[in-house]
């Protein structure tokens, strides 16, 4: 078989996991659930599930992907037989993920653009309407909503056919550095307006009342961000780890992974709060979309002809957080397909090239499709059926995940799949191949291993139940119990 090209350096390789877990997980995803979560309290069960899941299942699937050489599908039938299957709904998470990604990084570059019109004092910008007033009308512009979303999906295209080291390496390793600077101007000037402080208060006092009055609700929404943030369970860190190189200290990576994406997402937080608290913005303006594509713009707005400065900071800020994830995304069916066309076809180096060209067409044009239903659907402003919903409008109550397209293919991939991949993943490493099968591939680089109790005993026991509840709230919420 051709021999798979890997990441250059461990630089590259950190940047290209860090942008992938970075993304609009953390940009968009952890303001809106640590305000939908409770704040503080939201903030504390998160910090204990990255450190007791979070790292937990990201050090397995690295090592996994590390020692096999294989792709999110064959790395787990390379070591099992009773998991073989495990790795196919981590590529249709990936596949969803990448879908609605496609068209919420539409809806930002369309907000980039609007900024920058009205900066430049032309029709087509914002033209000092208010946040609602904007949102309500990109929702209910399906053509120009699907254009961007397109736009943003081939982005992602070009990036991933440049291949792993001149494509998804060489754009994290320029775009993440970026990302954090833009980000520290925007929290400079977010934490310096007038009532930002109740913002930070609202993160960073303690304040335990949301564990009290809804612990498994806390739990489960924390769980989401932990699984949407870190990338994990959905093939990623498995494909990644294929490229990395044996001289890797995989637990010191998996740290600074984990530490590096959970820093972004306070100082995403600390950009986004207490702008909304500044401004003023009602509680329901805090979650979901509204708080990137209303709450915000309003803040910008009020800032004079500066708040487009800032605005078009801000956007482009999360089209490259977006592009850093969504990249990753596509690598993962797209890399599964070309090693099995490679496989089959005896490593011919003439089918490299031409299957990846081949499969990251297919599954662009598959999850164009998915995005361009996102996008029509307009968060449900324009009245497109979504499946389930004539189900749960029976039973007298529609859940938040049928609301629209976008939120049910969001709980298809966050709140299902990648649960249950985790799950499984756990159970494979800690009971099947045992925790010293991913200890001998972290000592192979010759870097010691002091965790690895903490490890084996968080994989076999405290991770997985820990796992059981973050799916029972979703199955819970699914089931209407």
């Amino acid at each position: 078989m051709e021999k798979r090209t890997g990441f250059a350096s461990n630089f590259g390789f950190l940047m290209a996991a860090i942008g992938s877990a970075v993304g609009l997980g953390n940009i968009w995803g952890f303001p809106y659930r640590m305000g939908k979560g409770g704040g503080f309290a939201f903030l504390l069960v998160y910090l204990v599930l990255a450190a007791l899941c979070g790292a937990v299942v990201l050090l397995g699937e690295l090592a996994l992907g590390r020692r096999t050489g294989g792709n999110a599908v064959s790395a787990y039938q390379a070591v099992s037989r009773r998991f073989k299957w495990v790795g196919v709904p981590a590529v249709a998470a990936a596949v969803l993920i990448l879908s609605f990604y496609s068209a919420l990084g539409g809806y930002c570059i369309r907000y980039l653009m609007l900024n920058v019109g009205g900066l430049l004092g032309a029709g087509w910008g914002a033209g000092g309407l208010d946040g609602s007033t904007l949102f309500a009308a990109t929702l209910t512009q399906q053509g120009a909503a699907i254009g961007n979303g397109a736009i943003f999906l081939a982005l992602t295209a070009v990036i991933v056919l440049f291949g792993v080291r001149r494509g998804i390496e060489r754009f994290c390793s320029v775009g993440m550095p970026v990302l954090l600077v833009m980000l520290l101007i925007i929290i400079l000037r977010a934490c310096t307006l007038p009532g930002a402080g109740a913002g930070l208060s609202f993160m960073f006092k303690p304040d335990f009342t949301p564990l009290k009055e809804d612990f498994l609700g806390v739990l489960k929404t924390a769980g989401g961000q932990m699984f949407f943030s870190l990338s994990i369970a959905a093939g990623v860190m498995v494909t990644y780890g294929s490229y990395t190189d044996k001289r890797q200290d995989l637990g010191k990576n998996t740290v600074l992974i984990v530490i590096s994406d959970t820093a972004v997402g306070l100082l995403a937080g600390m950009a986004v709060l207490p702008a909304a608290f500044a401004l003023g913005a009602p509680e329901d303006a805090m979650r979901g979309p509204a708080l990137l594509f209303v709450t915000l713009q309003d803040v910008f707005g009020s800032m004079g002809r500066t708040g487009y400065v800032f605005g078009i900071l801000f956007y482009l800020l999360v089209v490259l957080a977006a592009l850093a994830s969504s990249v990753s995304m596509l690598e993962v069916p797209v890399a599964y397909l070309t090693d099995r066309a490679l496989a089959r076809s005896e490593g011919r180096k003439t089918a490299g090239a031409s299957r990846r060209w081949l499969y990251t067409l297919l599954i662009t044009l598959l999850a164009g499709v998915f995005c361009t239903v996102t996008c029509a659907d307009g968060l449900g402003s324009n009245g497109l059926w979504v499946p389930l919903q004539s189900l749960f409008r029976a039973r007298g109550e529609i859940p938040t995940f049928c609301d629209c397209w976008l939120d049910l293919l969001d709980f298809l991939s966050e709140g299902l799949l990648m649960p249950l991949g985790g799950l499984l993943t756990c159970l494979m490493i800690g009971w099947e191949l045992k925790p010293d099968w991913v200890g001998d591939e972290v000592r192979r680089s010759g870097a010691r291993f002091g965790a690895y109790r903490f490890y084996a005993v968080c994989v076999r026991y405290i991770t997985p139940l820990i796992m059981l509840f973050i799916l029972w709230g979703q199955l819970k919420d699914f089931l209407g119990l």
